[in-house]
């Protein structure tokens, strides 16, 4: 989170507290409602996009630690080590509002055969938990990315077999699952365990031109909305809206990931990662801050779409029409597009694309 003082730093240490203290799932889903709400409060009051972001990650940090902790009571786990990853927005810290489950489970097994075995004791209790966590208002995954699917409840050698596969052949299913699972985190568990996976993943990436340039050419099919002879592009099957996460902040996450993991480097987060390169050298200082002030200024877009949908409708959104928007964003939500349009320019560049 950016250096900013915490609004109603009481009422979120009371949250806090009471999803520690939640003895029931069901407990737990009127305390993550209640995380959720005071989320759209903090935006309301003007907290900045990468403050409010990072306490509802941390709100559902907990709740996933919570959970786990009172579905383990219920399971008989076998006595080996193992941890909960939390992927995507939630492995990067950047959740907003409407975020659907996207984790997996890691655990040390000796050997294949092993692995089969725990594996199936495992299964049960992570179906019981993105269970639970749907009950909290995470919806499952449409592309079953959950630790309740066997394909993502493996063992450390399992996971880095994966690994090695996606990286060595970057085809179209391997570089969708990069995106996802590159930004994991540990949640919950056996965090030692992730240090091996982060380690082979920097070998593995850590100049790869071959890969960085597919995943470039993947992430470039992403194109800020902006034109040549008005401020944005707007599709008429989309109700004249622009998506500023698809569009938008998406564009930067996957830019920071790209030179992130083509400098070997650990960090997960699109602003830490965007930091990290510049301290390499890779882009300025003065360039990271911009795209970070722009990326965050598109979270904060998010983050208002989705509390005013969210409150009216039950419903959130990314979808905004920027024809109704006041001078002031509209100019703040252009500039922003520029920049990421000046990110892409810049991989284009670097891996030779010409698009």
């Amino acid at each position: 989170m950016e250096s900013e003082i915490l609004p109603q730093a009481g009422a979120v240490a009371a949250t806090s507290a009471r999803i520690a203290g939640a003895a029931d799932i069901d407990t737990l889903v009127a305390c993550a409602a209640e995380a959720r709400t005071l989320a759209v409060a903090l935006h309301q009051d003007e907290a900045g996009a990468a403050l409010v972001t990072g306490v509802l990650s941390r709100f559902n940090d907990a709740i996933v630690v919570r959970a786990l902790d009172l579905l383990a009571a219920r399971f008989r786990l076998p006595p080996t080590r193992w941890c909960w990853l939390g992927l995507g927005s939630e492995g990067r810290l950047e959740q907003t509002l409407t975020t659907d489950q996207d984790n997996g489970l890691v655990f040390s097994a000796s050997d294949d055969g092993e692995a089969r075995q725990l594996r199936e004791l495992f299964l049960p209790f992570a179906r019981a938990a993105n269970e639970a966590l749907a009950e909290c208002g995470f919806p499952r995954c449409d592309g079953e990315v959950m630790a309740g699917n066997p394909r993502w409840c493996l063992s450390l050698s399992e996971w880095l077999e994966s690994f090695t596969g996606w990286v060595r052949t970057p085809e179209p299913e391997a570089l969708l699952n990069a995106a996802i699972f590159f930004d994991f985190r540990p949640l919950a568990g056996a965090g030692e365990l992730t240090v091996e996976l982060r380690r082979a993943l920097a070998e593995l990436t850590r100049g790869n031109e071959i890969f960085l340039r597919m995943m470039t050419v993947n992430a470039l099919a992403a194109q800020p909305p902006l034109g040549r002879l008005r401020d944005f592009v707007t599709a008429a099957e989309s109700g004249g809206t622009i998506d500023v996460k698809k569009f938008g902040s998406r564009i930067f996450v996957d830019a920071a990931r790209i030179m992130a993991l083509g400098a070997g480097l650990a960090a997960t987060g699109t602003a830490p990662r965007l930091r990290a390169v510049a301290a390499q050298g890779i882009i300025t200082a003065a360039d990271a801050e911009a795209a970070v002030h722009a990326f965050h200024a598109l979270q904060g877009i998010r983050l208002a779409v989705q509390g005013a949908t969210s409150l009216e409708a039950g419903t959130a959104g990314n979808q905004i029409d920027p024809d109704r928007l006041n001078e002031f964003d509209r100019r703040v939500l252009l500039e922003a597009l520029r920049q990421a349009r000046a990110l892409q320019q810049r991989l284009k560049t670097r891996f030779h694309i010409d698009t």
